[in-house]
C-alpha cells in the first residue's frame, strides 16, 4: 500500500506549504521516492521548488480533466533528490467548481490515483486552505492525514473542528478505512512570543481530547522565507541550521508507515 498524505488546514498561512515541502525532501534523503500534488490555486508550491508556472494541461487540472490517460504531468526539482511536483494552477478553482456536479466528484483524485498510480513510497497532497471540494478529493484519496497549525489562538483552536470536518466527511463519503490522523504540527513557532508559548503548553492537552499524536514544533525563522526566495528546501539552503531538526521525528514515523506499507 502506497502512503498518500493530506496536509489540511482550514486557514492560509499556517506553514502548510513549507511542511509539505520540507517533508518531501527529508523523506526523500531516508532512500524514498516522493510526489508532491499541488491542489492550491494560489500554486505557492512553485515558489518552494523554485518552478516556473505552467499552463493548466501541464498541472494537475489535466489529472482532474475527463480524458485523462495516466500520464502524470510530474516535473523533477531540486537537484539530487528524489521528489517530483505535479504543480497547480489557478484553474484548479474553476475545476473544483466542475466537481461540484460530476459523478463521483468527490473521488475523482482517489479514482485516478488508485486507476494510474503512481510509483512513489510517498504522495504529499499541499491542500487548499479551504475545506472545498479539493480538500474533499484530498480527504478521499488519502491514507493518512497531517493538520499544521498557527499558534494562534483562531489556528490552534480551529484544529478541533478541521478533525470534525475530516470525521463527518469521511463518513459522509463511506471512507473503510477512515484516513487517520498523523498527527498535529505547531508551525512558525517563536519562543519570544507570549502566546506562542502559552497555546504550545496547551496543546498536549487538547491533543489528548482529541486523541491524536503532537508532534514537535517547526521553529519560525527567516532562513525558510530565505530558502524559498531560491526555490530550495531549509536543508539544501542551510543544511547546518537548527530548524533542519525540526521534522525528524515526523519523517522517521513516516519512514516506518512506508515499511510497514512494503510489509
Amino acid at each position: 500500500m502506497q502512503i498518500v498524505l493530506g496536509i489540511l488546514a482550514n486557514a492560509g498561512g499556517v506553514g502548510k506549504t513549507t511542511l509539505a515541502v520540507h517533508l518531501a525532501y527529508e523523506v526523500s534523503k531516508l532512500g524514498h521516492p516522493v510526489a508532491i500534488l499541488d491542489l492550491d490555486p494560489q500554486r505557492s508550491l512553485d515558489v518552494f521548488c523554485g518552478l516556473e508556472p505552467v499552463d493548466s494541461q501541464d498541472s494537475l487540472v489535466t489529472v482532474f480533466s475527463k480524458d485523462f490517460k495516466g500520464q502524470w504531468p510530474l516535473v523533477e526539482t531540486w537537484q539530487g533528490s528524489r521528489v517530483q511536483v505535479c504543480q497547480g494552477h489557478p484553474y484548479m478553482s474553476s475545476m473544483s467548481d466542475q466537481l461540484v456536479t460530476r459523478r463521483r466528484g468527490e473521488y475523482a483524485l482517489a479514482d485516478r490515483l488508485r486507476k494510474y498510480p503512481l510509483t512513489h513510497d510517498l504522495v504529499i497532497i499541499d491542500c487548499p486552505a479551504t475545506l472545498g471540494m479539493l480538500a474533499t478529493n484530498a480527504l478521499a484519496a488519502s491514507t493518512h492525514l497531517l493538520v499544521p497549525v498557527q499558534l494562534e489562538m483562531k489556528s490552534a483552536f480551529g484544529a478541533a473542528g478541521l478533525i470534525e470536518w475530516c470525521i463527518e466527511v469521511s463518513d459522509e463519503l463511506e471512507l473503510n478505512p477512515r484516513p487517520p490522523i498523523l498527527g498535529i504540527v505547531p508551525c512558525m513557532y517563536d519562543s519570544k512570543t507570549a502566546i506562542h508559548r502559552q497555546i504550545l503548553q496547551q496543546l498536549p492537552e487538547i491533543t489528548s481530547q482529541l486523541s491524536v499524536t503532537l508532534y514537535p514544533r517547526v521553529r519560525d525563522s527567516k532562513e525558510f522565507k530565505n530558502a524559498s526566495a531560491v526555490g530550495l528546501p531549509l536543508q539544501k539552503y542551510r543544511p547546518n541550521h537548527p530548524a533542519v531538526e525540526d521534522f525528524k521525528v515526523l519523517s522517521k514515523d513516516i519512514d516506518r508507515l512506508i515499511q510497514d506499507a512494503k510489509g
